[in-house]
């Protein structure tokens, strides 16, 4: 066992870990305050739910013995089949349930990407049924098809280090396929549904991009030359990112508000997640620059389609995937980039998001059917964390005695939500994607 690559893979293990409160903190802030702790728990139930999973036989299906490029076997169900001593990487490698562990954290951050895009109205105990279906049906035999030896992508050498196709675009698209089974929330496009709490957004994107050097760096396996060019990397394109979300923020609207640069961040952060090990920091600093303003373009198209992506997963992870994903094949410094290698990672992506977008539509809709995936609109319109939780996220009794600010006050909603609530047209819909930082 080599001792400094196993101590590498467990603290980065630990970072992706930290990635999902850092996500509910991310997005928990750019909610109402009448369901800040219901947004908290859908990521935190992922936790829960994911990682139990994971062991009865999550791992075994992601990385057991291969049936026919699509799937893993039944060998590790429980982890039975696992020596603990084994190890991965050679002689020298690291134990094989270090690997699991790492794996695992993976497996768990997936499904929690997508409850940004139901964020204020799907039932709690339907959204932790769909996704223990999710990572079961979709998620599995994706990791399967991009990391696992006979995998049909990993085969074919489509270029995924850490995650591009497997988890952002793998959640990226199903969770537009969820938000398009389940609809828009109240008031979409009518009410003011602005952040409540943009300090809370900051920390959020701060712990996630602090995890996100276990998330890239740790993918390495080992603490050597490809770990640090992929932490280095990684750091590059999430910086260049926020420029580039916040140039095109400043062009197409005149203001470089603070949501931008967190999430310009992100964007960054998700293009350079399949791309890192393959590039050089110039090549990250295209990347993040393209990812920047590409997504900050991209979650405005919400508004021009009418789907209620609440919080722009599919503008951020979804559009920031196939970015880093496609832009890999023509800047990858290291003799694979090229018009052979660009159309394998068309053909990765684009096999992803087909098979992740219809199965999770499949999915939310059986979920809706049978035991109602929408929450009632009374509980919506009062709001979910007395409905589902019987908690506030703040007591405001303690401040004032008045039942105003005992209620439900409180605005929300990613990039697209505007204060002032415009009468209708070309003007609403740019004043929501700035995310209500125009008057009236």
């Amino acid at each position: 066992m080599n001792g400094a690559d196993t101590a590498f893979v467990l603290i980065s293990a630990a970072l992706v870990m930290l990635m999902t409160p850092g996500l509910a903190l991310f997005h928990g802030g750019m909610v109402r305050v009448k369901s800040a702790l219901n947004m908290l728990m859908m990521s935190l139930v992922s936790l829960g739910v994911v990682s139990v999973l994971w062991v009865l036989y999550g791992y075994s299906l992601t990385f057991g013995a291969d049936s026919g490029g699509l799937i893993g076997g039944f060998e590790f169900v429980g982890l039975s089949g696992i020596d603990q001593a084994a190890l991965t990487g050679g002689d020298e490698g690291i134990p094989v349930l270090a690997f699991v562990l790492f794996q695992m954290m993976f497996a768990v951050l997936a499904p929690a990407l997508m409850s940004g895009a139901l964020a204020d109205r799907v039932r709690f105990g339907a959204w932790a049924v769909f996704i223990a279906l999710w990572v079961t049906v979709v998620y599995f035999p994706v990791a399967h098809w991009v990391w696992a030896e006979g995998g049909w992508l990993f085969e074919m050498e489509v270029i995924d280090f850490a995650g591009g196709t497997a988890v952002h675009i793998n959640a990226g698209v199903g969770a537009l396929a969820a938000a398009l089974v389940v609809g828009r929330r109240i008031g979409f496009r009518r009410e003011p549904m602005r952040p409540h709490n943009l300090p809370m957004v900051v920390l959020g994107a701060a712990l996630l991009w602090f995890g996100w050097f276990g998330f890239n760096a740790g993918s390495a396996l080992g603490a050597g030359g490809t770990g640090a060019g992929m932490a280095l990397n990684t750091q590059v394109a999430g910086a260049a990112a926020i420029l580039g979300w916040l140039a095109c923020e400043r062009v197409r609207h005149g203001a470089l508000t603070t949501l931008g640069a967190a999430s310009g961040a992100i964007a960054g952060l998700v293009a350079i997640t399949p791309s890192g090990a393959h590039v050089n920091a110039i090549g990250a600093t295209v990347i993040g620059l393209v990812a920047g303003a590409v997504c900050s373009w991209a979650v405005g198209l919400k508004y021009r389609f009418g789907y209620d992506d609440s919080l722009d997963v599919v503008g951020v992870h979804l559009v920031g995937g196939v970015i880093g994903t496609l832009l890999v094949g023509f800047l990858a410094v290291d003799g694979v980039g090229g018009v052979e290698q660009f159309g394998k990672q068309a053909v990765g992506a684009v096999s992803v998001m087909a098979f992740s977008f219809a199965v999770s539509w499949v999915l939310a809709k059986l979920v809706d059917v049978t035991i109602g995936f929408r929450a009632s609109e009374d509980d919506e319109t009062a709001g979910l964390d007395r409905a589902y939780h019987a908690e506030t996220a703040y007591d405001f009794g303690a401040v004032s005695g008045s039942p105003a600010s005992r209620g439900t006050a409180g605005t929300s909603g990613g990039h697209g939500d505007d204060a002032t609530a415009p009468a209708s047209g070309k003007e609403l819909d740019e004043k929501q994607e700035l995310g209500e930082r125009v008057d009236a």
